[in-house]
């Protein structure tokens, strides 16, 4: 069996849209997770007609995901930070402050969206940081940095159904810890900005954590839980996400960059982050941490 999901911002959903897609598709009864944003419906088989009816329903701010029933509610969470977790680029937030800011965002663009290598871009990116005082960290993470909405309602529901959460980034450390303690994830890994001198060297610490680290990190934290990388549930936006979102059970585009979002079967565009937990079939009253 198979489930359609239907999901939109709050009170954008229209139940004539659920039904007639129903309808349509020849589907059962539509069970509605959270009124006039996500229902959801079963059937026997993907329809051949799946991606001409997502793309029709983009104009109308509905995202619409088709996976199997069984198994699609997971025990761990693989969570990007920058633009996903949080609604920056922590790398050009610091760059603005190092008045670099519109070079650095066109590099991270570029990389982001699979343009340029990662670690090639990382480094050039830190290079241009090189000389800012390390309390612009601190700066940056209190007056730049905004959390993605339904961020905490997602880990907090997460582990409040035994599952475990884990924060992978190629961004880093000075950032995913904070942001991994404000949100509730159990562990963070990512790049560590190098310091000297209360400044920044420009450098990052070797090796870079970039799309590879990711999939290590699936394939060992998964392996640690002792649960299999078909139980975890990843999101993310980038091209260095493609890795871990195409080996996990399932992988999340979340608001990605359009050749990202391509490569993946499963995409969010117009939800926020609790949209992972409609995908896995928790009704908004299900919710923690809200």
């Amino acid at each position: 069996m198979f489930t359609t999901t239907l999901i939109a911002p709050a009170g954008g959903l229209d139940p004539a849209l659920a039904e007639n897609l129903r309808n349509a598709w020849g589907g059962g009864v539509v069970v509605w997770l959270s009124a006039d944003e996500a229902a959801e419906f079963e059937m026997g088989a993907v329809p051949s007609n799946q991606w001409d009816v997502w793309d029709s329903l983009q104009d109308q701010q509905v995202d619409l995901v088709v996976q199997r029933t069984e198994g699609r509610r997971k025990t761990m969470l693989l969570a990007d930070m920058d633009s996903t977790m949080i609604e920056q680029e922590c790398i050009d937030e610091l760059a603005d402050e190092a008045g670099v800011g519109t070079h650095v965002k066109d590099i991270t663009a570029r990389a982001m969206n699979g343009e340029l290598d990662f670690e090639s871009a990382l480094t050039e990116r830190v290079g241009l940081l090189k000389g800012l005082p390390e309390t612009v960290i601190g700066k940056v993470l209190q007056e730049r940095i905004t959390y993605m909405p339904g961020g905490r309602e997602l880990v907090a529901t997460m582990k409040a159904n035994g599952g475990y959460c884990a924060l992978v980034s190629g961004g880093f450390t000075a950032f995913t810890a904070e942001v991994a303690q404000t949100l509730g994830f159990d562990e963070n890994r990512a790049n560590t900005l190098l310091v000297e001198n209360g400044q920044l060297t420009g450098k990052a610490g070797r090796p870079i954590l970039g799309r590879e680290a990711k999939v290590q990190a699936l394939v060992e934290i998964s392996a640690r839980l002792g649960i299999g990388v078909q139980d975890v549930i990843a999101v993310g936006d980038g091209a260095n996400d493609l890795g871990m979102l195409g080996r996990a059970g399932t992988g999340v585009a979340l608001h990605a960059k359009p050749s990202v979002a391509t490569e993946c079967d499963l995409r969010v565009n117009h939800g926020d982050l609790t949209a992972l937990l409609f995908l896995q079939g928790y009704a908004r009253d299900e919710f923690a941490g809200a």
